[in-house]
């Protein structure tokens, strides 16, 4: 839908059928074209006629400051949408309390709640840009192929050994006594070989 200035504009730059299509299609796509033809319908029957070029100027005004990280009008939007809100709300809330019939009642109120929802949560996102969130992430780490990673995991400083496709299992430090005897369920024989091995290796 084009508006009257969009169409002046068309008429005045001439413009030839397949250009004026283009340049539709382009101005279609525009937030702030898209935004100004919205706030153009709505406001003039509050403040009159409005200039549609002005709005699209005003609007990419203020999404340039967005951009640059200023968020003062997107702040004040909010606080005089919440007013905005809490004022519907206490006329639906007044009518409903004037009702007479349940559903005319029950009507007003549902629509004063909603209105005082919607209040709460543009006091929510206002609180949101005023303050935002803090996130604690925990370390993440990702790799391509063999690494490792030791996150705080102690290195053991003794001397370990392990065969290729076993298990390993982690050294049980209480022994089994039996009749004067230690016994460490069997295992001493290959703990002799291992230690062979790490003397042959050292020497």
């Amino acid at each position: 839908m084009t508006t009257k200035k969009s169409k002046a504009v068309m008429k005045q730059t001439k413009l030839t059928p397949e250009q004026r299509g283009e340049y539709i299609s382009k101005l279609a796509l525009k937030p702030s074209a898209n935004a100004a033809a919205v706030i153009e319908a709505y406001s003039n029957g509050s403040f009159g006629e409005s200039d549609f070029n002005v709005l699209v100027g005003e609007l990419r005004s203020q999404f340039t400051k967005v951009e640059n990280g200023d968020l003062k009008y997107c702040e004040s939007m909010l606080v005089g949408q919440a007013n905005a809100l809490q004022s519907i709300f206490v006329s639906l809330a007044r009518r409903a309390a004037n009702q007479s019939m349940v559903m005319h009642y029950e009507t007003f109120l549902r629509l004063a709640l909603k209105a005082q929802n919607q209040c709460r949560m543009t006091l929510e996102t206002l609180a949101t840009i005023k303050n935002p969130p803090v996130v604690y992430a925990k370390q993440a780490n990702f790799a391509q192929g063999n690494q490792q990673i030791n996150n705080g995991r102690p290195i053991p400083d003794k001397l370990t050994c392990t065969h290729a496709g076993e298990i390993k299992k982690q050294p049980n430090e209480l022994l089994e006594v039996q009749h004067g005897s230690e016994t460490m369920d069997g295992s001493t024989e290959g703990a002799t070989v291992c230690n062979d091995k790490a003397m042959a290796t050292l020497g």
